[in-house]
């Protein structure tokens, strides 16, 4: 071989090695870049309609942002609202499990439970659960086991304080209306409360509705009996018509207690529960932890931090009740 010819094969060699790298450096970038547009999918399931769950959804917007998740940007969100059906939920949960997503977000018992007939192998949170493990949802706080963790609200625990709130507020109150959907989470509730309305001297009156077109002839119900006060306990139904409920509440002239403060914004008098906007912040940092690698079943499930008493007072004037100054020193928030 001539010189010339060896000088041409170590230079068809080299161009040869610098084709092959950049092919495969090419191959490597497109790789790449396929890799970094995959973007965790939550799905996030709301039992009520979306102008009621904005403000919680914010908050938990606010938790992914505070963990670097950006909507839109490195995490996307598929939100279904059930719009206060009940019967939607699991269609709902179903669709989201056709779309692949990493992670379910729930709001509520129903929602959680019909995520978790949906799938055994997709890790769901919980943004908020009245009795977690009573409602077979986890086997325990400290190690919830299966697919599901996430957080719960004591919902159920603080009835009593609610009750003993109506009567601190209506002094002379003698009886009480219970609204809720018929269920045996809520017939426990009622035989809970029974032992608390016994103490403060309060007859309580059940008033069950199925659905919306309910509403109305229950409060007539109520005010037939001598009801004074209301209950509503939370369900799909009661969340999707809190702003009705507290329409007929007023109407009725009925001071009325809930668990969460947006039932206050709608128009009721008083609430009284975990802030439920900050447990969907707090939602946020388990998403990012399983996003991270952890199993549902390891995280334990965390109790409610922060409670408040939120009072308003231009729903009192219209009800024309006055509310006792020990009662507004206590609260944590007045809307005047």
């Amino acid at each position: 071989m001539t010189a010339s010819s060896r000088q041409w094969s170590v230079v068809s060699k080299n161009v040869g090695c610098c084709a092959l790298s950049a092919m495969l450096f090419a191959l490597s970038s497109i790789a790449h870049a396929q890799q970094a547009k995959k973007v965790p999918r939550i799905g996030f399931l709301v039992p009520g309609s979306s102008p009621f769950a904005t403000p919680l959804v914010d908050a938990f917007r606010q938790g992914l942002r505070e963990l670097g998740w950006v909507e839109g940007h490195n995490i996307t969100v598929d939100y279904r609202w059930a719009e206060a059906r009940p019967d939607r939920l699991s269609d709902l949960a179903m669709e989201l499990v056709r779309f692949k997503v990493d992670v379910i977000v729930t709001a509520g018992d129903p929602a959680t439970r019909a995520a978790q007939e949906a799938t055994k192998t997709i890790p769901i949170v919980m943004a908020t659960s009245s009795s977690p493990v009573e409602q077979g949802l986890a086997a325990e706080l400290a190690r919830p086991g299966g697919n599901v963790t996430g957080l719960s609200g004591l919902v159920r625990e603080l009835n009593a304080k609610r009750l003993e709130l109506l009567k601190t507020a209506v002094p002379l109150l003698k009886r009480v209306a219970v609204l809720s959907y018929p269920s045996s989470g809520s017939a426990r509730v009622l035989k809970e409360l029974e032992t608390p309305a016994r103490a403060l001297e309060v007859k309580l009156q059940s008033l069950e509705v199925r659905g919306p077109d309910d509403l109305s002839s229950a409060f007539g119900a109520a005010t037939r009996k001598g009801a004074e006060a209301l209950i509503p306990l939370r369900d799909t139904v009661i969340l999707g018509q809190q702003t009705e409920i507290a329409r007929l509440s007023a109407k009725h002239r009925l001071a009325s207690i809930f668990d969460n403060s947006e039932f206050v914004a709608a128009g009721g008098l008083m609430s009284y529960g975990a802030n439920i906007a900050d447990q969907y912040r707090r939602a946020a940092t388990y998403v990012d932890k399983i996003l991270k690698g952890a199993k549902p079943a390891d995280l334990p499930i965390e109790q409610a931090m922060k409670f408040e008493l939120v009072i308003n007072l231009k729903t009192a004037k219209q009800i024309g009740l006055t509310i006792p100054q020990s009662v507004l020193y206590r609260a944590d928030r007045v809307i005047k």
